[in-house]
C-alpha cells in the first residue's frame, strides 16, 4: 500500500549520453507513478515547491511522508 515517485535533480542533456538516460528514465516511468525531475518543473533540490510538487503528485500530506 505504498505510493513510491523519483524526485531526481537533473537538467536537460544534449550530449551523447542523452540516449541512454532518456531509455533509463522511460523504464523508470513504468514503474513509478511519478517521476518528477527538476528540470522540467523548474526547481530543483532543496527548494521547498519540489517537495509540494512531490506531495501534490502522491495526493500524500506531509505527516504521511
Amino acid at each position: 500500500g505504498f505510493r513510491t515517485c523519483i524526485l531526481a535533480n537533473t537538467w536537460l542533456d544534449d550530449g551523447e549520453g542523452r540516449l541512454r538516460r532518456a531509455r533509463l528514465l522511460g523504464r523508470l516511468r513504468r514503474e513509478f507513478p511519478a517521476l518528477l525531475e527538476s528540470c522540467r518543473l523548474g526547481m530543483r533540490q532543496p527548494e521547498p515547491g519540489i517537495y509540494s510538487h512531490a506531495l501534490q503528485a502522491l495526493q500524500a500530506q506531509p505527516h504521511q511522508v
